[in-house]
């Protein structure tokens, strides 16, 4: 619940695995001639050829494919679309309608829903002045309005609030001051308590991570008896209640939490990998490591010190999982204090890589990150200038983290809604995490349509997804709505989840 200084005013495609080497019929000239693969290209950064008209701050993926900005701390939001070669670099903005007089909030709890609508709830600030605001509004896409969301009973703040989409569908948010947590009903828009015993602390600044089996894993951030601390959020089971678990030590220090209870209370992402661990940085320098198959904790590398700007640490901050497997996050030293460092890391090494051109005049909570269906990496930082950072290809295939297509029509109506079964459609991981303040998950399926001759990209909106598990074994479907204007003809569909698409199926667009 600290307040923050006050702020100042591609793509490579993973779809169907290919052999090579010795499994491929290559023609390499003679056969004693060694075949040498072209070392990996480095990460870049690159701007958006058409930058942002206002201050971009939360960015969030809309399951048509279009990106939804919010201009920071105002009610106004903007789309970006992009272009037909399904470039985001070189895609273009349109204004999306305001959110509900009075509501312009910074820092909040945000989700994409199950049903493709957007839900944002809370807000440290409104209109940059401090509320710990329980207001609340949904945003329906297709007819680009707002509808305003009452609290749970008996809520005064909800506030810079952590949340997160449940596998079963439902929106989960926490309020900031207190314990309490509440299920929403995306139909009735009404809430139901949840989690209501064993919460050993409050949830002010701390950020929930949703894992395979269902559950939801936090990591204590005012709990001066047991400072290392985490908890695990155990769904309702039949006759059983919704609970808290202890998850064990962290091992290492995590939040800025002084003895006496002081400090920011400040602590960074944890992303989960699809090696099953979540890695969870510290506004310490210090980071750990939770293996959800031993259920153990360990210390991960910590962040190094910088000559002349001191220890680095994610004091707010974003991390996003990329499609070759590492976590790129946002570092600064100190708390709050500029410049940015960013590094990928693997799960036992920190490898710092180049920041955007402003890095070094913001902190780790200026940046918002958030995964594309291209696996670039989309950056604001509550200016104009918006980057886009591509990582190093994966290596080798992604067949038991990319989403697979069982059944699907093969023959689309333009303009018409079909249902897509598969695995995997949520991908294995949330992929995208702030914790409180902001939060950005990606794990829901994309339906993307590329017309053979043009190579034209048109993404068809997907809604109502029977399940929003990372389980990856979890079968379940989608429907998705072919738009109108998609070309005729042969063309691939693919499924994306967290940057990663399935293998394509060939269908005929009428």
């Amino acid at each position: 619940m600290s307040l923050k200084r006050t702020i100042y005013a591609a793509a490579f495609a993973l779809s169907a695995c290919v052999t090579t080497g010795d499994e491929a019929d290559l023609d390499t000239g003679t056969a004693d001639e060694a075949v040498t693969a072209a070392p990996a290209p480095a990460p870049t950064w690159q701007p958006l050829v058409n930058q942002a008209p206002f201050g971009a701050g939360v960015a969030l993926l809309l399951t048509d494919g279009t990106l939804m900005v919010q201009d920071v701390g105002t009610p106004n939001w903007w789309r970006l679309t992009p272009d037909a070669s399904g470039s985001y670099i070189n895609g273009t903005w349109s204004q999306l309608a305001s959110m509900p007089g009075g509501y312009a909030p910074l820092y909040f709890a945000s989700a994409v829903l199950p049903d493709g609508r957007v839900i944002i709830e809370g807000g440290e600030y409104l209109d940059f002045n401090p509320a710990w605001s329980n207001q609340g509004a949904i945003y329906d896409p297709v007819t680009n309005t707002w509808t305003t969301v009452t609290p749970p009973a008996g809520w005064q703040t909800i506030g810079d609030a952590q949340s997160v989409v449940l596998a079963n569908g439902q929106f989960m948010l926490a309020n900031c001051c207190s314990t309490e947590a509440a299920l929403l009903d995306p139909k009735t828009l009404s809430w139901t308590p949840t989690g209501l015993t064993g919460k050993a602390d409050s949830n002010n600044e701390e950020g929930w991570t949703l894992l395979a089996d269902g559950t939801v894993l936090t990591v204590d951030a005012s709990n001066t008896a047991n400072p290392t601390e985490s908890e695990l959020y155990i769904p309702a089971r039949g006759k059983k209640p919704a609970k808290w678990v202890s998850a064990g030590s962290t091992i290492v220090p995590l939040a800025d939490l002084d003895a006496d209870g002081g400090g920011s209370h400040e602590i960074g992402p944890a992303v989960l990998r699809p090696d099953g661990t979540v890695i969870v940085f510290g506004a310490t320098g210090h980071n750990a490591i939770y293996d959800t198959h031993t259920k153990a904790w360990a210390s991960a590398p910590d962040f190094p010190i910088i000559d002349g700007e001191g220890q680095l640490d994610v004091a707010d901050g974003p991390a996003t999982l990329l499609p070759n497997g590492h976590v790129l996050v946002a570092t600064s030293p100190e708390i709050f204090n500029s410049s940015t460092h960013f590094f990928e890391v693997d799960g036992t090494t920190l490898t710092q890589v180049e920041g955007p051109p402003a890095a070094p005049f913001n902190s780790s909570y200026h940046q918002n990150l958030l995964l594309l269906p291209s696996g670039e990496v989309f950056a604001t930082d509550f200016s104009a200038d918006i980057e886009i950072y591509t990582s190093t290809p994966p290596a080798g295939c992604q067949h038991d983290v990319a989403p697979e297509i069982e059944w699907v029509a093969t023959s689309l109506r333009a303009g018409s809604s079909y249902t897509l079964h598969g695995e995997r459609l949520n991908g294995v991981s949330q992929a995208v995490a702030y914790g409180d303040d902001a939060q950005a998950a990606t794990n829901y399926p994309l339906v993307r349509i590329t017309n053979r001759k043009t190579r034209h990209v048109v993404f068809a909106r997907t809604h109502d997804h029977t399940s929003m598990s990372i389980d990856r074994d979890t079968e379940s479907s989608t429907k998705f709505d072919v738009p109108a204007t998609a070309e005729k003809g042969p063309s691939e569909l693919v499924v994306i989840a967290n940057g990663t698409p399935s293998s394509p199926v060939t269908v005929n667009i009428r």
